[in-house]
Formats: structure tokens, C-alpha cells, sequence
């Protein structure tokens, strides 16, 4: 009777076990494969993306192909999406009106590679490194300091002009590069950012290098940049695109000091019979910023396909 009630509640075999939960697995997937995997919906989920493709890139299209247009057919009516007989007189006639200028085409380049590189490199290890104490440290004030980042994102550049140029002109850096480097290096949106990646990273990650001797410089660097990598680079992306079109009309004055954007503008200014060289401008400022994101996006893709930390 003792062996009849002990075989009784014994618990099956784990073979047994195994083979129900496969079973169950099996079934579940099934379907759910059946109820997400839809033929018609793929299609039509395909189709609206298509659509929305379209409609991103015609603008894309209509830049590269305006500014390989000669001025007849820029000014055709009804106007062609596509170019008929490409030339590159428009890139021509750019670059003489450039050579014929105060400043040599050049110069312009350089101030804009030093102004969106420098502002660029600096808002990244500035919000980075304000970023870091807020999200793995806790001190006094730190959820007021915080608060006062989030309150600075609530206003626009149109209405902080004022006070940003007279602090520019109360530190005497005025038509300097650093009148524009130092702004860009204090934009709240870097640091707001960078701070909600960060507090993702496990705490125990942290403690197991410093356990090894790694110092807080150390863990910084080696630990915490290398893993929020996607959120640096869409930073820098951002930032790059802002500085790329700042003309500097605030605090430059000089003309050898000046962006390219400040110049293309200029030369848009000239009428219909610069209306070539304006659509070769309009190709120069945008490929520069597109090839850039393209390849920032290529390593956030690498970035977030080959990481992934759990506590």
C-alpha cells in the first residue's frame, strides 16, 4: 500500500517533461508565426514603405539632378524631375564666383571644417563627461541639476540670442571661433541624452574594473564610452547637421572668419542668372551632411548589433 501511494505522486520522468514542453513550444510558435506572419499584411506594410521611400528621396533626386541642369532646363516649365543633358557648368560657375571673391574659396572650407569639427568633438566629451556623474554617481543636487538641464531644453536659440551674445562679448571672444565652439559644447539635448544611455549600463560592470584597478578615468573611457557608442555617434550626427548650416551672423564679423554657409548664401542671393551655381549650392550642402550621417549610421547599426549588456 506504501508503494502504491509513493508510485502514485512520484512526478513523471524529465523525458516526459521535455518532450510536453517542446510540444507546447511547437504549438505556441506556430500560432504566433500564423497570426503575425500575413502574406497581405507584408504587402501592404511593404507597399506604405515604399511610399514613404518615395516621397524621402524625390527631394534627394531633384537636388542631384537641378544641379547637373543647364540653365535652359532649369528654367523649363513644366519643370523635369530628371536631368536631360547633364553638365557641370553649374560647378564651374560656382567656383569662379568663389575665386572671384574677397576670400578665397578655400578659407571658407577651412573655418567650416574647424567650426563643425571642433563644436562637434567638443559637445560629445562635454555632455559625456557631465552625463557620466549624473547617471552612475549619486552626490548632493544631483537630481536639481538634472531638472535645470531638462528646464534649458524647453527654450530656443530665437529666444536665448540675447543672452548668448552678451556673454560672448562678456568673455571678449567675440567674431572668434570660439564664439561658436563654446556654445555648441553646452547644448542641453547632448547631455540629456547621453545620460539616459549611460544609466543602462550595469553597475556591476563598473565595479568589477574597478575591483580589477581600473581608476574612474579608466572605467570611463574604456567602459562606458565603448557601450553607449550608438548614442555618441546619433549625437554627433545632430550636431554636426546644426553647425553645418550656422552661418555665424551673431558673432562673425570678419569675412575671413565666415563659414561656407554664410557664402552659398550669398551667392543664392544673386538672382536667376546665378541660378545654377545656387543649385550646385544646394547639392554642396547637402551631400556633406548626408555623407556624414551615412556613415555614423553604419557604425551605430555595427554598434547595436554586436553589443548587448544585461545586470
Amino acid at each position: 500500500m506504501m508503494n502504491t501511494t509513493l508510485s502514485a505522486h512520484r512526478k513523471p520522468p524529465r523525458r516526459s517533461q521535455k518532450r510536453s514542453l517542446w510540444r507546447s513550444f511547437k504549438s505556441a510558435f506556430r500560432r504566433e508565426k500564423q497570426v503575425n506572419r500575413s502574406a497581405a499584411g507584408n504587402g501592404l506594410l511593404f507597399f506604405l514603405m515604399f511610399i514613404c521611400g518615395i516621397f524621402m528621396v524625390l527631394p534627394l533626386v531633384m537636388i542631384v539632378n537641378n544641379a547637373l541642369k543647364p540653365l535652359d532646363e532649369i528654367f523649363q516649365f513644366p519643370p523635369q524631375i530628371f536631368v536631360r543633358n547633364p553638365t557641370l557648368e553649374n560647378f564651374t560657375d560656382l567656383f569662379i564666383l568663389m575665386n572671384d571673391s574677397w576670400v578665397p574659396f578655400s578659407r571658407y572650407i577651412l573655418n567650416t571644417i574647424i567650426i563643425t569639427g571642433c563644436g562637434t568633438v567638443g559637445h560629445v566629451i562635454c555632455a559625456s563627461l557631465a552625463a557620466y556623474p549624473l547617471a552612475k554617481h549619486r552626490f548632493p543636487g544631483r537630481n536639481m541639476l538634472f531638472s535645470a538641464v531638462v528646464l534649458s531644453m524647453m527654450f530656443s536659440w530665437t529666444v536665448t540670442q540675447i543672452p548668448n551674445y552678451m556673454i560672448i562679448s562678456y568673455l571678449g571672444i567675440n567674431n572668434t571661433y570660439l564664439a561658436l565652439i563654446l556654445p555648441a559644447c553646452a547644448y542641453g539635448m547632448g547631455l540629456y541624452l547621453m545620460k539616459q544611455f549611460m544609466e543602462q549600463i550595469p553597475n556591476s560592470l563598473m565595479e568589477s574594473a574597478r575591483l580589477d584597478g581600473a581608476t574612474e578615468y579608466s572605467v570611463f573611457w574604456r567602459i562606458i564610452m565603448p557601450n553607449v557608442k550608438p548614442a555618441w555617434l546619433t549625437l554627433a550626427i545632430f550636431q554636426f547637421q546644426t553647425l553645418w548650416g550656422n552661418t555665424g551672423y551673431l558673432f562673425l564679423r570678419s569675412e575671413e572668419l565666415k563659414p561656407l554657409q554664410f557664402a552659398m548664401q550669398a551667392i543664392t542671393r544673386g538672382g536667376a542668372q546665378r541660378a545654377g551655381a545656387s543649385a550646385a549650392v544646394g547639392f554642396i550642402i547637402a551631400a556633406i551632411p548626408i555623407t556624414f550621417f551615412l556613415v555614423c549610421q553604419a557604425s551605430i547599426l555595427e554598434t547595436m548589433t554586436t553589443s548587448g549588456i544585461k545586470e
